[in-house]
């Protein structure tokens, strides 16, 4: 019999902040250029975003088993890389994965369909890529983390999330609310690519292709490090042409923990366990910044 808690180790909420910072910070830009929030609006679409993430995990899950990738990894690190092992340590059977997939992607549809209620049929196209992203990332026949192109829907995704609450919260779209989707996406994006190092051998073994199975590990140190890097420079761009506040400047400080992780990444790129510090650091880099960010929308808007 499943139990709960193996369920919910199914979640893997500890990576729920990747789909909370992106909508906290579509907030802080409403209500740093409106001055007010729609507290039935935001909390709707937090839930819809935060269901979409947990049907994607779970469906990851699945669909990373039914092609042997989890299976063939021996080089994960948890609870970064190789998925939950659910599966793989016979605690969940995969029919009861794919199950709790559809259920929260059903979950994900019903707060969509009661946004595009409040607010439009903008809202349906962004929902048809969510879930289109979400559902194909690992599902087949599109895989797109299998065709190198998994990196770039991870942060598409994660930033439509900033932009999407934004248009949720004014009705329209405004450059501000697009200049401050980048950063996070870039970040998340790099978390995704990091994470795929010590899954690159599981993944080549199974035919999933991924970036960094493409490149190799050395080369896609640059374009990790290009990421990294994408997430601060788009912070200053930002500053510099007036669209987030002089306040949002201190979100540059982890930077710091960027340039360490880098580092990392650098010298132990072909060593799966020395490379953990780079997984962590490039979280704590995404949580850090989007925390910075948001407050400083939020502390720049209580100001004006």
């Amino acid at each position: 019999m499943v139990r709960i808690k193996d369920i919910l180790r199914e979640f893997r909420a500890e990576f729920l902040t990747a789909s909370v910072l992106p909508a906290l910070l579509g907030l802080s830009v409403a209500v740093y250029e409106t001055g007010r929030w729609e507290p039935y609006l935001f909390f709707l679409t937090l839930a819809g975003a935060v269901f979409l993430h947990i049907g994607t995990n779970v469906a990851n899950d699945y669909f990373d088993h039914l092609s042997g990738a989890d299976e063939a990894n021996l080089e994960f690190a948890r609870p970064f890389t190789g998925g939950s092992r659910l599966i793989q340590g016979k605690r969940i059977p995969p029919g009861a994965v794919l199950t709790i997939a559809v259920l929260f992607y059903l979950a994900a549809t019903a707060a969509g369909v009661l946004l595009i209620m409040a607010r439009g049929a903008t809202i349906l196209l962004f929902g048809l890529f969510g879930l289109f992203l979400g559902i194909f990332y690992t599902a087949p026949p599109v895989r797109l983390g299998a065709r190198g192109a998994g990196e770039a829907a991870v942060g598409l995704g994660y930033g439509l999330i900033t932009a999407g609450t934004y248009f949720v919260q004014t009705g329209t779209f405004s450059a501000a609310g697009a200049a401050a989707s980048f950063p996070l996406a870039f970040l998340v994006a790099a978390i995704v690519t990091i994470n795929e190092f010590q899954d690159a051998a599981g993944d080549a073994a199974a035919g999933k292709r991924t970036l960094v199975v493409r490149l190799g590990r050395k080369r896609a140190v640059r374009f990790y490090s290009l990421l990294m890097i994408g997430g601060f420079v788009s912070i200053a761009a930002g500053a510099a042409f007036g669209l987030m506040p002089a306040l949002a400047l201190t979100a540059l400080l982890p930077a710091l923990l960027a340039f360490r992780a880098i580092s990392v990444a650098r010298r132990f790129h072909d060593d799966p366990a020395a490379l953990v510090p780079a997984n962590a650091l490039t979280i704590v880099c995404h949580l850090a910044t989007g925390a910075l960010l948001i407050a400083a929308f939020f502390v720049s808007a209580a100001r004006t």
